[in-house]
């Protein structure tokens, strides 16, 4: 059950991102940076990541670019002792 979780949370995490990214080039209203970081915290920081990466998205914010690298090997070293 844990593993499904993690596989939805984080495949909803990086459309968020995607989505997020989308609005910042149309400068329409984005997703608030606190949604950002509840997503990341309920296990979605894998997936955010891989969005910044792959995206260019929030990479000059230094809350984003070290927190959520920090954040998504603590859940994947936390999922790793829980499975």
């Amino acid at each position: 059950m844990l593993i499904f979780y993690l596989i939805v949370i984080n495949i909803f995490a990086y459309f968020v991102m995607k989505k997020d990214k989308s609005l910042a080039q149309k400068g329409k209203w984005r997703t608030s940076e606190t949604r950002l970081w509840l997503v990341a915290i309920f296990g979605g920081a894998p997936g955010m990541w891989l969005a910044m990466k792959k995206f260019r998205h929030k990479t000059k914010h230094q809350t984003f670019r070290y927190g959520i690298p920090l954040l998504s090997m603590l859940i994947t070293v936390l999922a790793g002792w829980f499975l």
